[in-house]
């Protein structure tokens, strides 16, 4: 036998080897060694990836995928005339494809998917009679599919996917009755889908998402009863599904039509496609009621969001209770017209529940304690509904969950101390509820947190050291509109990896720790409105990463750090605190539109704009020492002799009188001076049991004024409101000088700063017990016919 098998050898076919090694000549990298064995140490039948012929020595097969081989492809491939399969799938060939495989009139299968490859696909490949499977998908391909294509009868697979061929959809594939499966995804098709695609009873998966098609599909395509996958996400589709679209195809298991622009109702015949298992019709303009689909107890993924399904009644989910299948895992319908309550039958879903995303719908109600049995949870997305009530405990037991998001509800509560049991979780986000108490300790177990939201809320307390122990959070954290107080815990600076730190709108007090210069690298830095105080050098040093700083209106105090004129800011806002000294000239500094410095009195110089005092050299501040002291001298001496003076006036004037005189309330141009402090006191605190109107810019309230025990009207300024500053100047101006016995009088005004150094304004009117001049001016008849004023 030995003997027989040396006679085959030498009797081989020097085309064909030649043919392999100009094929091996043009491999630039191979790093699995594949052609370590191309040589004429063995027979080349023997080289790897290498199978000839069983009564020839005559290569049938080339097969190399996924050996990360670099190089173009030979056009001597050409010669290896009985070659019946080429997979060469999964390297980085480049250039373009040789004519010369039009020549390999025996290849039944030709795997080129996946590599590189540029140029048109070659006309004269329709040589290739036998083909039954052309694979070029994901390459760089262009131009149209030629139209030689439509002789390869044989062929029964297409993978055409992942390239930038263009023009319409070819119309000739409705000629290639054996076709089984066709790919043609992610192109530039335009145009209609061709209606002699329904020609192909033998189709079983179309895909032709990510395109450019437009108009409507053809109702032929929905009498391939044989279909399996429908895909066409991702086009300009528009129409509606046929009603009976379930009927027509049985054997339906993948419906994807998303991002399109189909209407009308999701067809109710679905439930008859008993083999679906991923309906897929988001973003599109679906309406009315969502199927039930108990029939369908093979579904793993619905996903019909950003439509406008649903009423917003009671009702909407009734579909929810009809799933039944014990294999669904996605469950995606946010960004609907869904209402009602969540149905307690929610825990009961699938033990296989991975995602579910019910977020911006109509939703009311209790959140189910029996949702804690989804226990495969990774994604639960409840965001912008009015859901109430509290968080249930329950919530803990999901302990695979990476993504909990409950913003922009109605919740209320304390956030439950079971969230600590979430160690996988990556983001939480409860912002914008009403969530009451302090923030629960066991938040430092979610040891993978990179998003963490507990802003606008009601919670109050101190921050637990924990929070700042997540090393891991790196996107951003937001605390901010709370009511939290005390001070920041050095273990803020654990958080080396975080981006944008948000704790405004507190009563957070005291100096900022300096370890916070340790968070390298935060980018945004929101502290304003809360009770800080210090100076910021200490913690702002080492964050030259920084690009939005906020700090006002807090009481920082010491100069405006210099090293910020080389920070790559793009704002900058150190308002309303006690900073003094010089404002650097360089940097941020000479943008005016992107820093607010105002409210600091003790500033100087800096840019001409800041309209700043001038700083005082250090020749000029000895010297204006010198002359305080000789004024000091000159003023106490001038004071003394006045106060003599006064003296002897009084005791002149009392020996004069003999009655007592009234003393007047010190004044201001005429008007009696009261301050923040008495206008506070006089409304007990703008109690709103004092409250008796509220107007565009402003609100008044009912007060007693302890200097003269004098019952008045108190109008207090929303200064956040724009134009409220200027309203309020107005009126001052108006009414000083306004007599008129219809018009109220003005008693005085008020503008100082509250107790957190906010800009305050209000007018002090006389109370008028009667009701209002509108009132008196045009008063109406009651009901029952009497006139009210």
């Amino acid at each position: 036998m030995p003997y027989c098998r040396a006679i085959l050898i030498s009797k081989t076919n020097k085309t064909d080897r030649d043919a392999l090694l100009q094929f091996k000549d043009k491999i630039s990298d191979d790093p699995f060694g594949v052609f370590s064995t191309w040589n004429d140490s063995v027979h080349f039948c023997q080289w790897r990836g290498i199978v000839c012929g069983h009564r020839h020595p005559r290569i049938t097969h080339l097969i190399l995928p996924s050996m990360k081989l670099i190089g173009s492809l030979s056009s001597f491939i050409g010669n290896l005339s009985f070659l019946q399969k080429l997979d060469i799938q999964n390297n980085s060939f480049v250039g373009e494809i040789p004519i010369e495989v039009g020549n390999l009139y025996r290849l039944k299968y030709l795997g080129l998917q996946n590599n590189s490859f540029s140029g048109q696909i070659p006309t004269n490949i329709s040589g290739c009679k036998n083909l039954e499977a052309l694979g070029l998908g994901n390459n760089m391909l262009v131009g149209e599919v030629p139209i030689a294509v439509a002789s390869m009868s044989k062929l029964t697979r297409v993978f055409i996917y992942s390239n930038n061929l263009s023009g319409n959809f070819p119309e000739f594939f409705g000629n290639l009755t054996s076709l089984v499966f066709i790919s043609a995804g992610l192109n530039n098709f335009v145009g209609r889908v061709p209606a002699s695609l329904g020609r192909l009873q033998n189709l079983e998966y179309l895909y032709l998402g990510a395109n450019r098609l437009s108009g409507t599909l053809p109702s032929s395509i929905f009498n391939i009863s044989s279909l399996v996958v429908v895909q066409f996400a991702q086009n300009q589709l528009e129409g509606s599904l046929p009603p009976d679209l379930g009927v027509t195809l049985p054997n339906l298991t993948v419906l994807n039509v998303a991002n399109n622009s189909f209407t009308g109702p999701i067809p109710a015949s679905i439930s008859n496609a008993t083999n679906l298992k991923r309906l897929t019709i988001p973003v599109n303009i679906f309406f009315g009621k969502a199927p039930t689909v108990e029939k369908l107890n093979q579904l793993q993924w619905i996903s019909v969001s950003i439509n406008q399904l649903g009423s917003g009644a009671q009702g909407d989910l009734k579909f929810l209770e009809s799933i039944n299948s014990t294999s669904l895992e996605f469950l995606v319908i946010n960004d609907n017209n869904f209402g009602g309550t969540l149905p307690e039958s929610v825990g009961n879903l699938s033990s296989q529940l991975k995602k579910m995303s019910i977020e911006k719908n109509q939703l009311i109600g209790n959140i189910p304690s029996n949702i804690g049995n989804l226990h495969s949870l990774e994604l639960l997305d409840m965001g912008y509904n009015e859901f109430k009530g509290s968080i249930p405990n329950s919530i803990g037991n999901l302990i695979k969950l990476k993504e909990f998001r409950a913003q922009a509800n109605k919740l209320t509560g304390n956030i439950p101390s079971t969230i600590g049991n979430l160690t996988e979780l990556l983001v939480i986000v409860l912002n914008g509820n009403n969530l009451q108490g302090s923030i629960p300790s066991s938040i430092g177990k979610c040891q993978n947190l990179v998003v963490f939201d507990f802003s606008q809320n009601n919670l109050i307390g101190i921050i637990p050291s924990q929070a700042f122990n997540i090393s891991s959070l790196s996107i951003y954290l937001d605390l901010s509109e709370n009511q939290l107080r005390g001070s920041l815990p050095e273990e803020i600076g654990t958080l080396k990896n975080l981006g944008e730190l948000y704790v405004y709108g507190n009563k957070l007090s005291g100096k900022i720790p300096s370890s916070l210069g340790g968070c390298t690298s935060l980018v945004e830095l929101y502290m304003q409105k809360n009770l800080f105080e210090g100076n910021i050098s200490s913690f702002l040093s080492s964050l030259n990463g920084l690009q939005y700083i906020d700090l006002s209106s807090n009481n920082f105090s010491g100069p405006i750090p210099k090293f910020l004129e080389k920070f790559q800011l793009k704002y900058l806002n150190l308002s309303f605190n006690n900073f003094g000294g010089e404002v650097p000239s360089k940097g941020v500094f000479m943008n005016m539109s992107v820093i607010s410095l105002e409210g600091n009195n003790k500033l100087c110089g800096g840019m001409p704009i800041l309209d700043l005092p001038s700083c005082l050299t250090s020749k000029e501040k000895r010297g204006s020492s010198t002359s305080r002291f000789a004024i000091i001298a000159i003023t106490c001496g001038i004071v003394a002799a006045l106060i003599l003076s006064l003296l002897l006036m009084m005791f002149y004037w009392l020996r004069r009188k003999n009655s007592k005189t009234s003393l007047e309330t010190p004044s201001i141009g005429g008007f009696q001076r009261v301050s923040y402090e008495d206008i506070v006191k006089a409304t007990d605190g703008f109690n709103s049991s004092n409250l008796i109107g509220v107007g565009g810019f402003s609100s008044v309230y009912k007060g007693t004024l302890a200097i003269e025990n004098k019952i008045v009207a108190v109008k207090v300024f929303d200064l956040k409101q724009r134009g409220a500053s200027k309203s309020f100047m107005a009126e001052c101006d108006v009414l000083k000088n306004i007599r008129h016995r219809n018009l109220v009088k003005i008693q005085t005004a008020c503008s100082s700063v509250d107790f957190r150094g906010n800009e305050f304004k209000a007018l002090i009117y006389e109370f008028m017990e009667n009701g209002s001049l509108e009132e008196w001016l045009h008063s109406y008849l009651a009901p029952s016919g009497t006139q009210r004023h």
